[in-house]
């Protein structure tokens, strides 16, 4: 790295996001007078605003665009530095930003998100939605579409599918249910009506303690049609500039040209096999694949399970890979099986005195076995929280235990319009067979879910306005032995919050 140093700070951190604005923030508090720079590409930055401590790990927060004013404000020995970052070199401790500036730090944190992982790069017909700019883009190609296809089965995809109005979508996912990252098939076939409701239909608690889901065959496909429709909110994605706030569509018309609310068709256990623009499609010699829509479109997408379908343009909404690209070249930073930067329980990468937080990173030390890391909102605020912590004490030579959010994973959003509150191994991730399920469902009301293992809670889905998630939290934290209670912990008749008081 030729050039000189323009200057040397105590802290760097790179990225405007979640996770660098909290690490800003905390690093501000702990050493008032320590010099911290920000590296931040675009014009503005996500700042955490309304935040509630909804439990001892639930919290809850909005995500807002602010300009940088605001948290230079805030922090009065801040210098925000407007530029991406070229290169780091680990040995001099410096980073080189793509305006040929050259920086020094004593301390650095990673925190540059993940970035959309498209489907086919540089096709017009194929969006990608991960920032103000291409939410503004699909709501203006979204006006004048008839037909879109949607592909991915995560947050973005399963607000998308749910808000857009007035045009056909077909989903493809690659799951046996929607929403598999976060629900499990149950959970699903309940939220599935929302798609097709013109307003929840209210019936008495059906109690099923142990239940098998019919799944839908390799191929098949569920269409859902309806009339009226009410709003939600959105989740998580993540590119260079910073993603969208959870609630990006909220005041925003999601409308299409046609007249009908809601269609949407759900293709299951399929990806996308090739695209192609209607010359190309016509031209070729695919006349044996089964096209699945008349007239010409100006694209079509060969899905794997041998459906063609022709529409206006296809959303990509598969998921993002850490963005850690500029960092890594003439450094030997440990890489996790999932290309996150692989840090320990100090959030320290394996380069001296390189910190990571958010999307970026990969935990790698040893987790509680109640807690998983998802690259979500809650946890980007907390890693950088941490982060910050723990970079202020190893300035301080102070010690620092893990913050006890690592404790349990928690995490509460809305989807379909419905409250889903999920804690700990809600998905019996990585227990095996070696668990059990009780299950409580309202029709259009609330799904409960708990998962047993060795007669304790390790974990819970809450779907609607349940008000179990402190109780189960607490059950879930002092791993109490519910052998003794069986059916009853889901008994609607019984108030459990009493019972545990």
């Amino acid at each position: 790295m030729a050039g000189k140093k323009e200057k040397k700070f105590k802290f760097v951190i790179v990225g405007g996001g979640i996770a660098g604005v909290t690490c800003v923030e905390q690093l501000s508090s702990q050493i008032p007078s320590a010099d911290v720079a920000l590296i931040t590409a675009g014009p503005q930055i996500k700042a955490v605003t309304n935040y509630k401590q909804v439990s001892r790990t639930l919290e809850e927060f909005h995500v807002e665009e602010q300009p940088v004013s605001v948290l230079e404000e805030k922090c009065p020995n801040l210098t925000v530095i407007h530029s991406a970052v070229k290169s780091l070199n680990t040995q001099s401790h410096s980073v080189e930003t793509a305006d040929g500036q050259i920086f020094g730090y004593e301390k650095l944190c990673i925190c540059s998100g993940g970035r959309p992982k498209l489907l086919t790069q540089d096709n017009p017909y194929v969006l990608g939605i991960r920032d103000t700019d291409s939410a503004q883009e699909f709501q203006k190609r979204l006006s004048k579409a008839r037909r879109i296809v949607v592909v991915g089965n995560g947050g973005i995809a399963l607000e998308l599918v749910y808000e857009v109005e007035g045009c056909e979508v077909i989903w493809a996912v690659k799951d046996k249910a929607i929403g598999n990252a976060f629900f499990d098939a149950g959970a699903a076939q309940f939220l599935i009506p929302s798609l097709e409701a013109d307003k929840p239909d209210v019936a008495g608690p059906c109690k099923r303690s142990r239940y098998t889901t019919e799944e839908p065959a390799p191929g098949a496909a569920q269409t859902f049609t309806a009339d009226r429709h009410s709003r939600g909110h959105s989740y998580d994605m993540t590119k260079p500039g910073s993603a969208l706030g959870p609630d990006w569509h909220q005041g925003v018309a999601l409308r299409g040209a046609e007249q009908v609310t809601r269609r949407v068709l759900v293709e299951y256990q399929c990806e996308v096999e090739k695209i192609f623009t209607s010359a190309e499609q016509f031209n070729s010699s695919q006349k044996t694949e089964k096209l699945e829509s008349e007239g010409s479109w100006p694209v079509y997408i060969q899905l794997t399970n041998g459906k063609t379908f022709g529409c206006d343009f296809v959303v990509s909404a598969t998921g993002v890979v850490p963005n850690t690209e500029p960092f890594l070249h003439g450094n030997t930073f440990a890489l996790a099986d999932d290309g996150g930067l692989q840090v320990d329980d100090r959030m320290m990468t394996s380069e001296p005195d390189v910190y990571a937080a958010g999307d970026v990173c990969t935990a790698c030390w040893a987790h509680s076995p109640l807690w998983q890391q998802m690259r979500l909102w809650t946890q980007a605020r907390q890693m950088g929280w941490y982060a910050g912590r723990c970079m202020a004490a190893s300035v301080l030579s102070e010690t620092i235990e893990l913050d006890f959010c690592f404790e349990l994973f928690s995490h509460v959003t809305k989807f379909f319009n419905y409250k889903v509150v999920l804690l700990g191994k809600f998905n019996a991730q990585g227990l095996g067979q070696d668990h059990e399920l009780l299950v409580r469902c309202t029709k259009g009301q609330e799904y409960v879910k708990l998962v047993l293992s060795g007669g304790r809670m390790v974990g819970a889905v809450l779907i609607g306005e349940t008000d179990l998630e402190e109780t189960f939290e607490n059950l879930i934290l002092n791993q109490m032995d519910l052998t003794p209670y069986g059916e009853e912990l889901l008994n609607p008749n019984i108030d459990i919050e009493d019972y545990f008081d």
